[in-house]
């Protein structure tokens, strides 16, 4: 049973992001859940809170259809960060000139199935 979970307009750069959502691709739920849980980047809990959101989305879409769920046969199948709007600021500078300050966001998605959820969407 395939699920997703999104999280818009987070205040972390969008490569920040990346960084974060690449280590955890293609891996199982629990182990991308402690590589998150352990990691030094602030937005791994950003991250990490969007992965168990996308399981209970999962969770709930089984017990819907009347199938089993285990939790330890969940994939990260997708995992990715958009770019979101950027604000932007201004900052005075010397003799009277303005400096601009953007101030990005990022929308981060991921997707969780099963192996066989993954082998449909090769074909």
């Amino acid at each position: 049973m395939e699920a997703k979970a999104q999280a818009r307009f987070i205040r972390v750069t969008p490569q920040k992001s990346r960084r974060v959502v690449n280590e955890v691709r293609g891996k199982r739920v629990l182990e991308a859940a402690d590589i998150l849980r352990f990691a030094p980047q602030a937005v791994a809990t950003d991250v990490r809170k969007v992965l168990l959101s996308a399981v209970a989305n999962s969770k709930v879409k089984a017990q819907n259809a009347g199938e089993t769920f285990n939790e330890a046969d969940l994939l990260v199948l997708e995992a990715y960060v958009d770019e979101g709007p950027t604000m932007k600021r201004i900052r005075p500078r010397a003799q009277g000139r303005a400096g601009r300050i953007l101030k990005r966001t990022s929308h981060i998605t991921i997707v969780v199935g099963t192996k066989e959820d993954k082998k449909k969407g090769d074909r």
